[in-house]
């Protein structure tokens, strides 16, 4: 019987959880209500901050509640070019302008956005990470749909009531940066989970991995496994359709 693989430790154990203590909070887009569907909604910029744990800035903007007497702090991913004493706009007779808030059915074919939605009213999904942004590639006939392009270059079509703001997410470049020693990923991880430093499974005993053991670090084995396989064995390449380079140039779908 060998030992709990990490893999599996992982689900269970509160070792593995993210470190949110000194986190700013949860980051959306303000809850739609009637201010933003048919008209808009003015906002101010109060601060940028940093979030530990996020390559990106957040922005806290405040708005003025429609219906009481009060005031209404929303944490958003601050886009480049925003600043405090900003004023936003949110709703669909807002602006296009960057930091402003509106449906996709009001922005032009080739608008760039972040923090987009992926039903209408979930307050953000899509193109949160510092330096990312979604484009918009164009609009059904009818006016119900919008394809856009997400971060990874692949293209989906989302409901055109969904909100983004306009521009790039601030925070780009990020990793242009070389790391250069293991004491700034320590750093960074140090803030987000206890994920590094990762063990490789062929540098371990065999009792604590699939690939650990024998007289050279070596696998022994193919490295697929069946999904049915049971979960201290599920290590590697997961039910792999396919394995190897990527060979041959990619069809890029219109």
């Amino acid at each position: 019987m060998g030992r709990v693989i990490r893999g599996s430790r992982k689900g269970k154990s509160l070792i593995f959880t993210s470190k949110t203590r000194l986190r700013k909070g949860a980051v959306k887009l303000r809850a739609v209500d009637y201010a933003e569907r048919s008209g808009y909604m003015k906002g101010l910029v109060k601060k940028i901050i940093h979030d530990p744990g996020r390559g990106a800035p957040l922005a806290e903007v405040v708005f003025h509640d429609p219906y009481r007497y009060k005031l209404k702090k929303e944490l958003w991913v601050a886009v480049e070019g925003a600043h405090t004493g900003q004023f936003v706009y949110c709703g669909a007779k807002a602006q296009l302008a960057v930091g402003n808030v509106l449906p996709l059915a009001k922005m032009p074919e080739g608008t760039v956005m972040s923090m987009c939605e992926e039903k209408a009213s979930d307050r953000g999904r899509f193109a949160r990470a510092g330096g990312t942004s979604c484009m918009v590639v164009g609009h059904s006939d009818d006016g119900s749909k919008t394809r856009i392009r997400l971060p990874s270059g692949t293209r989906k079509s989302i409901p055109s009531t969904c909100r983004a703001v306009v521009g790039i997410v601030a925070g780009g470049g990020r990793m242009d940066k070389p790391v250069l020693k293991a004491g700034n990923n320590f750093h960074k991880y140090r803030v987000k989970r206890n994920s590094w430093p990762k063990v490789r499974g062929s540098a371990m005993n065999p009792v604590e991995h699939p690939h650990g053991g024998g007289n050279h670090q070596h696998v022994g084995h193919p490295t697929t496994v069946s999904r049915a396989s049971v979960p201290g064995q599920k290590v590697g390449l997961i039910a792999a359709r396919r394995t190897g380079l990527l060979k041959g140039g990619q069809k890029l779908k219109k």
